[in-house]
């Protein structure tokens, strides 16, 4: 593996969980990463992807960096050809570059504005990282995608599925506030990538990009897409269509377990955080099918696998 960024990096989905689960069973601890050093590079706030990206690390024998770039850097200017007399102090030509000089990989984590699609959908940030810092680039959530959150949700599924293709339901919830379509994008290209039954539930408006939904069945009434679903992802996203807009709803989304009953006992998933009683009811979070802390605990597990086979590629 070169890098991840998405699923597109992933030469056989199926195996990388099977490879994520034979690692969190088996092998939990390496020196695989002796004398490598991991940068993570934060332009958003964090808990579970800082967390469980430094313990997968560790857990390889990585020596880790970390930078709040709000924080802990000089701020920095992305456009090519720009003149630098405004508020930016460094070029990511150059900061990429000495941050590839001194880690050998490089995790980013950047969020979309929500302001500006083309600009969002364009990755600026992850791929001038890329292009200029000269080592393998893992995304820690990006303007469009959560991949390491994807395969741990994978995981998650595969170890609880009880059929070969069930049924798994990605729905809309309420939020206070607009939030990228970015977990919502990943999940349904991890589900459909691993050939699952996927189908994808929201209020009219609020339809994701084609890009990654191809091949999930849309359905716009929550009770009838519910129906003898075997999993069930909760997630607020904002409008693509609209971008980064909170329409108007007048139906109730909130899942509970009225709601539930419809379904085949399923299991209910969450990437957190969440907002209690508003996407999900404290019932169906604090309940025997919830399986929102297995989704943390295995974030561990995926990050872990995803840089040892990082670090094979490059010795």
């Amino acid at each position: 593996m070169k890098q991840f960024i998405s699923v597109k990096d992933v030469e056989n989905p199926k195996q990388l969980l099977e490879d994520v689960i034979n690692l969190k069973n088996n092998e939990k601890f390496s020196t695989i990463g002796n004398n490598k050093t991991i940068g993570l590079i934060f332009f958003n706030s964090s808990l579970r992807t800082r967390m469980s990206t430094q313990k997968a690390a560790q857990n390889l024998g990585m020596q880790v960096m970390m930078i709040n770039v709000s924080s802990d850097s000089w701020k920095l200017e992305f456009q090519d050809g720009s003149v630098m007399s405004g508020d930016s102090v460094e070029h990511i030509k150059e900061a990429a570059a000495v941050m590839g000089l001194y880690c050998d990989i490089l995790a980013i984590r950047s969020f979309p504005s929500l302001v500006n699609k083309q600009e969002d959908y364009s990755e600026e940030i992850l791929n001038k990282f890329i292009k200029y810092c000269k080592v393998p680039v893992v995304s820690l959530e990006s303007a469009t995608l959560h991949p390491l959150q994807s395969l741990a949700d994978m995981v998650t599924i595969k170890e609880h599925q009880k059929q070969s293709k069930p049924k798994i339901v990605l729905t809309w919830a309420p939020h206070v506030k607009p939030i990228p379509q970015v977990v919502a994008n990943s999940f349904a290209q991890w589900a459909l990538a691993c050939e699952h039954d996927l189908t994808i539930t929201h209020p009219e408006g609020y339809e994701l990009s084609e890009e990654f939904t191809n091949g999930a069945t849309i359905e716009y009434d929550q009770q009838k897409a519910l129906a003898e679903a075997d999993f069930v992802y909760v997630k607020n996203w904002s409008s693509f269509t609209d971008y980064g807009k909170v329409l108007d709803v007048k139906d109730d989304w909130l899942l509970n377990e009225e709601k539930m009953k419809e379904t085949n006992s399923a299991k209910i998933m969450h990437c957190l955080p969440v907002r209690r009683n508003l996407e999900l009811s404290d019932e169906l979070i604090d309940g025997e099918n919830s399986l929102i802390l297995a989704q943390a605990e295995n974030r561990v597990f995926a990050t872990q696998t995803v840089l040892k086979k990082i670090i094979e590629n490059i010795m």
